[in-house]
């Protein structure tokens, strides 16, 4: 690993996760929030839930009563009036699913002059969760999704329509209180219905959709799903006011602007990034070949949510695969870098944030008789990263706006 490039990367990582931390743009929101002459109910879910709670509790002063439901190891710590609960992501778990039922006994019986406070992030989708299924199959389903490497959209087509909380189901729930919902995107676009799958937002998405997803991935479900398919979702919903703060275009500004303070003259890719993995690292690497030997100091910035489709049994995540991708290209290329984070501090199943390479990456991983692309077919980035130094590690961070990754050339 060079070890000034490595500092440079954890120098914009650091500098751009402080920018999308959620406590401002919380309170932000919570200056058009009205209550009624009712009880306050907060109810906050996904992998920005405790930051985002103890935001609004420590702006509002006081509230009646609440639930985070959130992941394992994101609770930070005790808020006032607030039951704090962990629980399965990306899968859900028993725990998702308690938890959740403890969130729908808090807003049974309100009236209309009570108002639901719903703070919502990504992860949502499999934290706050109350299937219409058995909790195995949904499991089920979710993981097969998963490792088909279906989009988010897709995977939550399919939820919504086996739960009884998505796809605007929770809201109903809620009436006739008022629901006040402040959104933390983790989806491009930031599709209201699709982020966390909308608990609280009209659906937009059709049995007919969701039908031919089953198809598209030959997906065999129970007989149940199967009818479950068949009913609508709510598509219009009189009780919610709902706020969107937060996004990836929030976090490739931040690590543009760093970037820019550093010296690097900066050119913003996208904000949409959706491809594979290994494309992404595999297309960052071409870019900064094109420029070598410019006598430049450039970044190149791009964000969005990667996939990864499953051809092995390794350990790693979206981000880590991207990166390790990216190590062949640029392996010689001087004051080449390339790193990738998830802004939630988890990337997969693991404990790393995301993956850091260098021109120097592909060299030490021969001497120790790493194969790379016999690795990326195992989707084991993880273990060969950590050989070399290469997991970013930032631990659960409290926000949620996706993932950026950034491509280096210190000239």
């Amino acid at each position: 690993m060079e070890e000034h490039l490595r500092k440079e990367a954890d120098t914009i990582i650091a500098a751009s996760l402080k920018a999308v931390m959620p406590d401002e743009a919380v309170q932000r929101a919570l200056k058009e929030f009205k209550s009624g002459k009712g009880k306050v109910i907060l109810v906050a879910a996904g992998k920005a839930a405790w930051q985002m709670a103890k935001a609004a509790v420590d702006f509002l002063g006081h509230i009646d009563g609440g639930i985070v439901i959130t992941k394992y190891q994101h609770v930070k710590g005790e808020i006032p009036g607030i039951q704090c609960y962990e629980a399965g992501h990306p899968v859900p778990d028993e725990n998702s699913f308690t938890a959740t039922q403890h969130a729908l006994e808090s807003v049974s019986g309100l009236t209309i002059e009570d108002t639901v406070l719903f703070l919502l992030s990504g992860g949502g989708s499999a934290l706050f969760e109350k299937p219409l299924i058995s909790g195995e199959e949904l499991q089920d389903i979710t993981r097969r999704l998963l490792a088909c490497g279906a989009d988010i959209t897709e995977m939550n087509t399919i939820r919504k329509r086996l739960s009884a909380v998505k796809g605007g189901r929770f809201a109903k729930e809620c009436e006739p209180a008022h629901v006040f919902s402040i959104v933390l995107s983790d989806i491009l676009g930031d599709p209201l219905d699709m982020i966390a799958s909308g608990p609280a937002y009209p659906d937009s998405t059709t049995c007919a959709q969701a039908e031919i997803i089953v198809s598209k991935y030959g997906l065999k479900i129970s007989p149940k799903a199967e009818s479950l398919l068949d009913i609508e979702t709510p598509k219009q919903l009189d009780n919610v006011t709902t706020r969107v703060t937060g996004s990836v275009k929030e976090l490739c500004a931040a690590a543009d602007k760093k970037c820019r303070e550093m010296g690097y003259s900066t050119v913003l890719l996208t904000d949409q990034l959706s491809c594979e993995a290994r494309e992404a690292g595999s297309f960052l690497a071409s870019i900064l070949k094109t420029h070598a030997g410019s006598g430049k100091r450039l970044a190149f910035i791009a964000g969005g949510e990667t996939i990864v489709r499953l051809t092995g049994k390794g350990l790693g995540g979206r981000n880590q695969e991207l990166a390790l991708a990216a190590a062949p290209g640029i392996s010689g290329l001087k004051g080449a870098c390339v790193f990738s984070f998830g802004s939630d501090g988890t990337d997969g199943p693991t404990d790393a944030a995301g993956g850091y390479v260098d021109y120097t990456t592909m060299k030490a991983l021969q001497t120790k008789n790493v194969d790379v692309y016999q690795v990326l077919q195992e989707n084991d980035a993880y273990h060969a990263l950590r050989m070399v130094g290469g997991l970013i590690m930032t631990g659960p961070t409290g926000t949620n706006v996706n993932d950026v990754a950034v491509a280096l050339l210190d000239a």
